[in-house]
């Protein structure tokens, strides 16, 4: 079974509650989203086909516990469901970070998915698959990028609306072009929010570049 991937390399978590971990990430081409944030456009288009036995070498290779699958949007090639359920059963502890738009339903019940909820200023907003909220398990989390004031107004609102909080931890991210980390941090604790603030470590460290 074949899939298109961009890129497997090995680096420190930058997000999630698994921040700082050594990691390794095998990033899938292709998205059928355009967020007006994107930081992966590059993974859009190109890479090249591999086996699932293929990457499971590659990624052995590193000698790490922690996996995370990602994009593009890594659910929009339908073998990423079979990639999932292969790296748990090789023992990998493994996260999925999914655009919101394609089914977790299918996804492995031991995969940690991290589901972005597209906000308005994302242009994306519309093809959010809101029943994947329904799916979340305390073991998951859910994300979302922030680009302004009335984002964060939105995504606070849904905090309540659809009751997150009861569901499982809640990332708020600054978009790294748009939203002031500081801004974002002193909102939060204004409103006494119980939401993981967070920033993208790997670009603290290493800028925005494929292979971090």
């Amino acid at each position: 079974m074949l899939l298109k991937i961009y890129e497997i390399f090995h680096s420190l978590q930058g997000e999630t509650s698994r921040i700082g971990l050594p990691t390794v990430f095998v990033r899938l081409t292709g998205c059928p989203m355009r967020c007006t944030y994107c930081d992966t456009e590059y993974a859009f288009s190109g890479g090249s086909n591999m086996e699932i036995a293929e990457i499971l070498q590659k990624v052995a290779e590193f000698g790490t516990k922690y996996v995370t699958v990602t994009g593009g949007e890594p659910l929009a090639q339908k073998a990423c469901y079979v990639l999932l359920q292969a790296l748990c059963d090789a023992g990998y502890s493994v996260s999925l970070e999914t655009g919101g738009a394609m089914d977790i339903l299918p996804v492995d019940n031991r995969v940690s998915v991290i589901l972005d909820i597209k906000t308005p200023a994302s242009n994306e907003e519309k093809n959010m698959l809101w029943s994947n909220v329904e799916h979340i398990q305390p073991k998951d989390e859910i994300k979302f990028v922030l680009c302004n004031r009335a984002d964060y107004a939105w995504a606070k609102a849904k905090l309540t609306e659809l009751k997150l909080i009861e569901k499982c931890p809640i990332l708020f991210s600054p978009s790294y072009h748009d939203l002031s980390a500081a801004t974002l941090a002193a909102w939060v604790l204004e409103d006494k929010l119980p939401v993981r603030m967070q920033i993208q470590l790997h670009k603290i460290l290493w800028g925005e570049k494929p292979g971090v």
